[in-house]
């Protein structure tokens, strides 16, 4: 009889240039990725300190204030609103959902890029995930999820 040889396959290795998390709020999903330098994405230029979110500039993605300073200040504290840039895709949920799952989505990269960041992230509470969700339609409740059905006076 012939001796059976195992097919041995190499592993592949994949040399990736940016690095990846996930940030959540209630129904949106963010990945992103964070990069060294500057770079292509999509045929769009992405400059250092640059945001895209779903192939668009941050600032045009989320025109509210409110949203450009919440993710401001994560940078300004950690001191790197110069030296990445990030590209994320978002999915799901609303965009004040989306804008808190983009801002924990970057804070995660940045952990995970340098963990020295970790202590000044954590302090802020940008790194705890924010597990609020709506409260789902209860049966007998007359459309609502808490709301009772009105009884009869007599």
């Amino acid at each position: 009889m012939a001796a059976i040889n195992p097919v041995v396959q190499k592993e592949k290795t994949v040399k990736r240039t940016y690095t990846h998390a996930v940030g959540r709020r209630r129904e949106a999903v963010a990945r992103v990725r964070l990069h060294k330098g500057a770079m292509t994405w999509d045929g769009a230029d992405v400059k250092v300190g640059q945001v895209f979110v779903n192939h668009m500039p941050f600032e045009e993605y989320f025109k509210s204030l409110s949203g450009k300073t919440a993710y401001e200040d994560l940078l300004r504290s950690t001191n790197t609103a110069t030296k990445y840039s990030f590209t994320v895709k978002v999915l799901g949920g609303g965009k004040a959902g989306q804008l808190r799952a983009v801002i924990h989505g970057v804070a995660r990269s940045l952990v995970e890029h340098d963990s020295g960041h970790r202590p000044i992230l954590k302090k802020k509470g940008l790194l705890t995930r924010d597990s609020r969700v709506r409260q789902r339609r209860k049966v007998g409740m007359g459309g609502k999820s808490r709301r009772k059905k009105q009884s009869p006076k007599r």
